[in-house]
């Protein structure tokens, strides 16, 4: 552990709290306080005391083991590294085979997999499970009446080597699991690996102690977890994502999600970030956004997961011979190289976010020469300890812009400054601000140059309002020449104020000499007539090409599909637009604040100024009545008359919202044949259930 929290001394409260204590009883202190600090570092990545506080804390439940030796139990975090090094890895048979993951590299080849999937499901509405692709080991971890008993690796996906020596190392993996009616028999199978900075912390001592440095995460979590002395692999800090189940006796949970939410309660961690859709396209849409979030994580992945959420929809779906037919891994090259950091610079987002940039000695990378890569954040920086001078790895996964992964520290040759992130904005010198309970640090001035740049780029590109010519190099002219100040600006914008502006370009050829040209008459007609074009795309465009965080185009669509003009949105409070479904308070609040926000407000009044069209059509309805408005529906079970995505547009149209997971908060839950767990949870819970026939009633 490295961070010291604010959480107090964890020391003095285990004293305090053992002074009237039994022997047995400060036993179960220490465990529960270890384990406590374990699951806070290993899987909430919240550090609470420092390595001296932990292991002063550890020491004492080991004198109290030693002389108390009744007391000790397989399950003690002091037995995490109790057992002795084992003579050689031997094979068991996996109760349940472990069968590996059919993969593709292409858009159109994952869209033919989902059109398969449906095809044989016989048009079934499918709900897709978006998970990352860890690249780790991947591994199958038993446990009895919660014990752990048995590790296995995936061998030849029907027989395992034993690790169990190992993996009781890994400790954000619990040696007993939480509760008090933990299942009868539990197989938990996902992968193995190692942070970034957990490698270059043990690339340092490698060096120190003479020896060679590990090429990447993944080769070295391979090598750990098949070592013979379960000490080594101890001190090098692995650890677990759980991302599917083998055999297993006494769960609740009918389908992915669920399942992952109650093994996050038996404290096993689960794959981050999972996602869950209602249809092939939505996740697809929302690939990028997953693929965004990927620099920030601080283990490797090497692709994304679709999974079928549904356990009985699996099972239908079976298996081919060596993978199944319910899940895909939509994969992308990783490319990598190791450079060195000459500088770090910031730079100002369309958001305000300060974004820092390493400049790196030019490399290349997968046929492309990298000179430039993000780090994301302040916490980013910090946590791979990143200074000017450093020798890194640079990698390039896929489409995604290169990222530093790793810093090198055993090839610092000596002291380097720690880079100190602004605290004003370097361009309009504006107090930065952090994110509350977040990680990006920001520039709250709406009028600061570098975002008025960033935003009128945006609401230029495809994503925004596709207006054609309107690309960086047009965006400088117009600011340089003092001619924009906002968006409403560019449709005020005339030929003859374009054609003759001075426009300093690089010219083509081997000198690449800077000249002087004018902007043209031709250029100036055809930026116009894209700047025309665009009046007319409609509030859902426009929403999602003014910077409103967390706003796109899936999200905008959502929002006008139930607020379809700028004056119904307006009058939309928080509550409203967080009962969207898919929206949630988060994204609910950021429009929110926008509409009603000074900046937001002269935005939005100034487009509508100059003629840009602020409204969506009206949602058709066959009826004013909406019987289910406000209300929260889930459908489970075989329905007679209506397939599932037909039902849930239904619901939709009729003003109701259509969940995936039944809570205190559900209405109703509509119940087919086999209705399964959701119906028995609906009935804990008192939500009112109906049959088919009870909800066309309902609404006919």
């Amino acid at each position: 552990m490295i961070i010291i929290n604010a959480f107090g001394d964890s020391m003095a409260a285990a004293k305090k709290s053992q002074s009237n204590q039994t022997p047995a009883q400060r036993v179960d202190t220490l465990r529960q306080e270890i384990r406590r600090l374990d699951h806070l570092y290993y899987v909430d990545a919240k550090p609470a005391v420092s390595d001296l506080e932990y292991d002063r804390l550890v020491e004492q439940l080991k004198d109290l083991e030693q002389q108390h030796p009744e007391l000790l139990t397989a399950d003690s975090p002091t037995q995490r590294v109790g057992d002795q090094p084992v003579e050689h890895l031997r094979q068991v048979d996996h109760s349940v085979p472990m069968l590996s993951i059919d993969n593709t590299y292409s858009r159109d080849e994952l869209k033919a997999y989902f059109d398969r999937t449906e095809k044989l499901l016989d048009g079934e509405s499918i709900q897709w499970v978006m998970e990352y692709k860890i690249d780790g080991v991947a591994a199958s971890v038993r446990y009895e009446s919660g014990e752990m008993t048995l590790a296995l690796t995936r061998g030849n996906g029907m027989v395992g080597d034993d690790i169990t020596h190992n993996m009781r190392t890994v400790r954000d993996l619990p040696l007993r699991l939480r509760g008090d009616a933990p299942p009868d028999v539990l197989e938990v199978r996902g992968e193995v690996y190692m942070t970034n900075e957990d490698l270059a912390d043990l690339n340092e001592r490698q060096v120190a102690a003479g020896s060679e440095p590990f090429k990447n995460t993944r080769n070295v979590t391979a090598g750990t977890i098949r070592l013979l002395d379960p000490a080594i692999a101890a001190e090098r800090r692995l650890r677990f994502f759980c991302h599917g189940v083998g055999l297993a006796t006494g769960i609740r949970a009918d389908n992915h999600i669920d399942f992952l939410s109650e093994i996050a309660g038996y404290g096993i961690p689960a794959t981050p970030d999972v996602q869950v859709f209602d249809s092939a396209a939505s996740a697809m849409e929302a690939v990028a956004e997953l693929e965004e979030s990927m620099p920030d994580l601080s283990f490797e992945v090497d692709g994304i997961v679709f999974k079928v959420n549904d356990f009985a929809q699996r099972e239908r779906l079976g298996v081919r011979s060596k993978s199944p037919r319910w899940l895909i891994a939509y994969k992308f090259e990783r490319y990598e190289a190791t450079t060195k950091l000459n500088d770090i610079t910031v730079q100002v987002g369309k958001t305000g976010a300060v974004t820092p940039v390493a400049h790196l000695e030019p490399v290349n990378i997968a046929d492309t020469t990298v000179s430039r890569a993000s780090l994301h954040n302040a916490d980013e920086i910090e946590r791979l300890d990143v200074r000017i001078g450093d020798v890194v790895v640079v990698e390039k996964a896929g489409k995604i812009i290169p990222k530093v992964v790793r810093v090198e520290k055993h090839e610092r040759s000596g002291p380097l400054e720690k880079f100190e992130f602004p605290t004003h904005c370097p361009v309009c010198s504006t107090k930065l601000v952090r994110d509350e309970g977040g990680v990006y640090i920001r520039c709250p001035n709406p009028q600061c140059p570098a975002q008025l740049k960033q935003r009128l780029i945006y609401f230029g590109s495809r994503p925004g309002m596709d207006i054609d010519g309107l690309g960086e190099e047009v965006v400088d002219l117009l600011l340089g020449h003092g001619l924009i100040h906002g968006y409403a600006d560019l449709y005020r914008l005339t030929v003859d104020q374009l054609a003759d502006l001075d426009w300093l370009k690089q010219r083509k050829g081997k000198d690449g000499q800077l000249i002087d040209v004018q902007f043209g008459r031709r250029n100036a007609q055809n930026l116009m007539n894209g700047i025309d074009e665009s009046r007319d795309r409609g509030l859902a465009r426009v929403l999602a090409s003014v910077s409103i965080r967390h706003v796109g185009p899936r999200i905008a669509s959502l929002i006008t599909a139930k607020y379809p003009t700028l004056e119904k949105l307006r009058q939309a409070s928080v509550e409203d637009l967080a009962g969207i479904h898919e929206i949630g308070n988060r994204i609910a609040e950021s429009v929110h604040e926008f509409l009603h926000s000074d900046y937001g407000a002269d935005t939005m009044a100034s487009l509508q100024e100059v003629g840009v069209k602020l409204s969506d059509p009206e949602p058709e309805s066959d009826s004013g009545d909406r019987p289910l408005e406000g209300k929260t529906l889930v459908v489970t079970g075989t329905l007679a008359h209506y397939k599932r995505d037909e039902i849930k547009k239904l619901i939709e149209q009729l003003g109701g919202r259509a969940s995936s997971s039944v809570s205190k908060n559900t209405d109703y839950l509509v119940a087919g044949e086999k209705a399964g767990s959701k119906l028995t949870k609906a009935q804990e819970l008192g939500v009112t259930v109906l049959s088919e026939d009870d909800f066309r009633q309902l609404v006919e």
